[in-house]
């Protein structure tokens, strides 16, 4: 693929290995490696159609004999895979093939729809699609057969599930897993692409961001190093289809020797009752997945102890979530980082209360941050300014290399569009975001891409949508809209009607709905949803 990937400075790189953030261990052999000290490890899904218990070591037999069935099919060393599963085996074992066989996984996250699917698959141009045939409300197999005419460069879509739904040129999972198993993992190049992961960002299409087996194994290494030791087992409910979720149910625990929990459909009764019965603890991650449990009349004090150390991110933190937390003796710390660059700043347990709850950390062993005004002149302590942040867990690029050569300076800083300011102990707080996108529960919404769609929607002349404070999901989408003269406002189940005609996953809906007569402009006639926002915060 014609990514042209960007090199960081030479002597950064000659850092980086010097200092033994870059390694030559591959993804592959590093979970290759995980996997195979931890055979005995359980390996449990939550799920009301696809239960599992058994061990890593089940897990590792099936992604080998599914990488045989995938080479044996041609799939080859730096072929895009890409698979869209809820939080299955099947969809641990998929991503583990797929970088045993050198090959690049492109995971999609479960809820996405037509719309974003398409997009991916046609992008990324992956080769092989592995999916389900249904999940919930998702007909994967129906959303497929519209997409198919476009995606030239498939060649291969292996579905999990009912088999007699399929389409002629699908095949079933459970034949391309009758094969014989792959060994050991393929020799590639650590410095060539690793991982696509798909992100909505500031653009109306989701963006492909690049890792190389470098900059995702130093991540790996890196964050895997900043959990408390000795703490329970997690179960995760955060979609393996998206970089927290992947992390933390698919790479960091195979490194460190833990179990492997996950729960397909994130309903806080039932994880409060496995965590009860498997003696796990949950509730980390995005800021939805902690106040759902302790707002639910099940939580009581043994859930509390299983919980002694909670670490938030992926989404705005409020502080009454940080201090409620902190008065149950819940141990918070706060991390910052994007898909991007996974890991810039974060907390330590054993760092001072008032730094782990209201501050995102630190910069990371090996990052380095700065923050810069609208001139790109550096900003003082207490002043805000946009985080450029470098370091070896840095991607190399995006799969559009014009959004690369907009993204990267020629010293390797990347610019995050996020605001934050420094205290003088080094310590970050977020404060703002330059890029449109509203981050619901952990999941970024690209807020362009419901405006374009809405625009379409009658009687609509204009409409902006921002965020909207949200105590449990931390953000959510509102939609302001100006009419067409004479035009009767539609509601909002006729504008989330809409949205589901054009193939928007749900999670991206507009959960509040206002009509304006005109909206706040800059001099350039450019809205200014930062007086939006601000209406919302403060009840206007």
């Amino acid at each position: 693929m014609d990514w042209q990937l960007r090199s960081p400075p030479p002597e950064l790189e000659r850092r980086y290995i010097a200092d033994g953030f870059w390694t030559d261990e591959t993804l592959g052999q590093i979970l290759a490696t995980g996997l195979a000290a931890g055979g005995r490890l359980p390996l449990t899904i939550r799920s009301q159609t696809h239960p599992f218990r058994g061990t890593c070591a089940d897990g590792a037999d099936l992604a080998r004999r599914l990488a045989g069935g995938l080479r044996a099919r041609g799939v080859a060393p730096g072929d895009l895979v890409a698979f869209q599963l809820p939080n299955w085996v099947e969809a641990a074992a998929t991503f583990w093939a797929i970088a045993f066989l050198g090959a690049v996984p492109v995971p999609i996250v479960h809820f996405y729809g037509p719309k974003e699917v398409g997009f991916i698959l046609r992008q990324s141009g992956s080769r092989v699609f592995v999916t389900a045939s249904r999940f919930g409300h998702l007909d994967y197999l129906a959303n497929l057969e519209t997409l198919r005419p476009q995606l030239v460069d498939l060649e291969l879509v292996v579905v999990v599930g009912d088999d007699e739904r399929l389409p002629g040129d699908a095949q079933p999972f459970r034949s391309v897993v009758d094969a014989d198993l792959v060994d050991a993992p393929a020799a590639v190049d650590p410095s060539s692409p690793a991982l696509v992961a798909y992100t909505s960002g500031t653009t109306a299409d989701p963006k492909g961001v690049v890792h190389a087996h470098r900059t995702i194994g130093f991540e790996i290494r890196q964050l895997g190093a900043m959990q408390a030791t000795g703490g329970l087992p997690t179960l995760v409910g955060a979609p393996v289809g998206h970089g927290i979720g992947m992390l933390a149910a698919l790479l960091l625990p195979v490194w460190r020797g833990d179990p492997i929990h996950l729960i397909d459909v994130w309903d806080p009764a039932v994880v409060l009752q496995a965590m009860l019965d498997d003696r796990v603890t949950s509730g980390v991650g995005a800021t939805v997945f902690l106040t759902s449990l302790l707002d639910h009349p099940g939580f009581t004090d043994e859930h509390r102890k299983l919980m002694p150390y909670i670490g938030l991110g992926g989404s705005s933190i409020p502080a009454a979530v940080s201090e409620r937390a902190d008065a149950m003796g819940i141990s918070i710390v706060r991390m910052y980082g994007s898909t991007e660059h996974p890991s810039i700043t974060g907390c330590r347990h054993e760092d001072p209360r008032e730094k782990r709850l209201f501050t995102d950390g630190r910069p990371l062993p090996g990052v380095e941050i700065r923050l810069l005004d609208d001139d790109g002149k550096e900003v003082g302590v207490g002043q805000p300014g946009e985080i450029h942040s470098r370091g070896p867990d840095l991607f190399p690029g995006y799969t559009d290399p014009v959004i690369t050569d907009a993204s990267f300076d020629d010293d390797g800083w990347f610019a995050t569009g996020d605001v934050g300011v420094l205290d003088t102990d080094g310590y970050l707080a977020i404060v703002d975001r330059k890029k449109d996108i509203i981050i619901r529960g952990g999941e970024n919404i690209s807020a362009l891409e419901v405006e374009e769609l809405l625009q379409r929607v009658p009687g609509i002349a204009e409409v902006a949508v921002v965020s909207a404070p949200d105590a449990r999901l931390g953000e959510h989408g509102c939609a302001f809209v100006r009419l067409l003269p004479r035009a009767q406002a539609p509601t909002l189940d006729e504008v989330r009607a809409h949205l589901e005609r054009a193939g928007l996953a749900r999670q991206k809906w507009p959960e509040e709905l206002r009509t304006v007569d005109e909206f706040p402009r800059t001099p350039s006639g450019k809205i200014q949803k930062f007086a939006l926002r601000d209406r919302l915060r403060h009840g206007s």
